[in-house]
């Protein structure tokens, strides 16, 4: 006999969680999510379970949006539970589904939670349908993972007791206790959304043929979560040989098999938490990498550059932008858009100019530095550098006090400032552009 759904609930609390007392449950207000909701306080006023919270978000999509937040505000005030509710506008871009920007919003405003552990209500169903659909969308073994029950997130953890449980068992309990819920006109729909057409019609039909079907996927699921597990560590491997912060070295990589090379900038993309392009558009970007041809890889968060055999993650910043910044000869400089360094080594700046302000400042248009061959353009001092052109706009300059060009950190010196012996060599690393205007 299966114990009833308290009980597994409490069972399945895991090690991890255990000096956590606080949870914050997402609250949509529909059939599941009540559930889970009636489920957690239980826990807390009959075994002393965790403090509850839980968030609510008003997407401002369906017309029934403020009555949902009514009916959440009034369950939480008769339970108990402090209700927060976060009001998202949606804003499409590019070729994105509504469900996929508004599901990005719900996330979002689950971010800013105050709590460490978010508790969500997804069941074997959407186990099952998430599964099939990540395999009709062409998803890798990371997608066909399907939902963990536990992952850490945004700094947090998330958290799904119910996904072992299936639509049925959490209907049944709503009518044993008599629950209020609130129903989704979208979800009947199933011309215009893929999932509501697995679930309405074509996982019931597999199901009539397929028995034990959710457990096989379930089992399917779980192992893509243990493959997604091995290739996590072997990409975490490679990035100790290949990878520091926002550079990745492209000997080491080009070292690499094809696959594992794909691996790793996925990895790495993970790791400053951008998205990921499409398949071809990151086949193209390998293959133009290999090929040693100025390749680009742009990115919403932003882009992937080739640069002195290596690759470099850009952000886009959108400012503001303070300059001139005052630095000192040796000291290190953080900035929006990058960090300016300095190596002791000849030919650097001469004394004089370190003993007088400096100050780094953005380009102009138009400048050139003073060389021995006379004075260059700066656009052809970043040709000679093989400098992106990407970058180029950002790239700040030194200045003196009374507005004389030192130097084009990490590209060259002008020669009427430079040391004849050593001196500080002004070293430039980009972190960020400005974003285009068109996004």
């Amino acid at each position: 006999m299966q114990p009833d759904l308290l009980t597994a609930l409490i069972q399945n609390w895991p090690d991890t969680l255990s000096g956590h007392s606080h949870l914050d449950v997402a609250l949509s207000g529909g059939l599941d999510s009540m559930v889970l909701l009636h489920l957690l306080c239980r826990w807390r006023d009959e075994q002393g379970g965790p403090q509850i919270s839980a968030t609510h978000v008003h997407h401002g999509i369906s017309q029934q949006a403020d009555a949902w937040l009514a009916h959440c505000q009034q369950q939480c005030a008769l339970r108990g539970v402090a209700l927060r509710a976060e009001r998202v506008q949606l804003q499409r871009q590019g070729g994105e589904s509504l469900e996929a920007v508004a599901r990005d919003a719900r996330y979002a405003a689950l971010a800013r939670s105050p709590q460490q552990v978010l508790v969500l209500a997804h069941h074997a169903d959407d186990q099952s349908e998430t599964a099939l659909l990540q395999l009709l969308r062409g998803g890798g073994v990371r997608a066909l993972a399907a939902m963990p029950v536990l992952r850490q997130w945004q700094g947090k953890w998330l958290w799904r007791p119910l996904l072992a449980c299936s639509r049925a068992q959490l209907a049944a309990y709503a009518r044993q206790h008599a629950l209020l819920w609130v129903e989704d006109d979208s979800n009947v729909d199933a011309a215009n959304y893929l999932r509501n057409y697995l679930r309405l019609h074509a996982l019931p039909a597999l199901r009539q043929r397929v028995s034990g079907l959710d457990a096989r996927l379930a089992r399917s699921a779980a192992q893509m979560a243990d493959a997604a597990s091995v290739l996590d560590e072997m990409a975490a491997q490679d990035a100790g040989q290949c990878l520091s912060g926002n550079i990745l070295q492209l000997p080491a990589w080009r070292a690499l098999s094809p696959a594992r090379q794909r691996l790793l900038l996925l990895h790495w993309l993970g790791l400053l938490g951008w998205s990921s392009p499409a398949p071809a558009a990151m086949l193209a970007f390998q293959q133009a990498v290999l090929a040693g041809q100025s390749a680009r890889l742009q990115l919403p968060q932003g882009q992937l550059l080739c640069y002195r055999q290596q690759l470099m993650a850009v952000a886009w910043s959108d400012g503001p932008f303070v300059w001139p910044l005052a630095c000192q000869p040796g000291e290190s400089l953080v900035t929006p858009l990058g960090r300016l360094d300095w190596l002791w080594k000849q030919g650097g700046l001469s004394a004089a100019c370190a003993g007088q302000a400096i100050w780094l400042t953005a380009r102009k248009g138009g400048e050139t530095l003073p060389q021995k061959v006379g004075r260059v353009a700066l656009k052809k001092l970043f040709q000679a550098h093989a400098v992106p052109a990407a970058l180029r706009d950002a790239w700040p300059l030194l200045h003196s006090a009374d507005g004389a060009l030192l130097a084009v950190p990490g590209l060259g010196i002008s020669t009427g400032h430079q040391a004849q012996g050593e001196g500080w060599w002004p070293l430039w690393q980009p972190t960020a552009v400005p974003r285009p205007a068109s996004g």
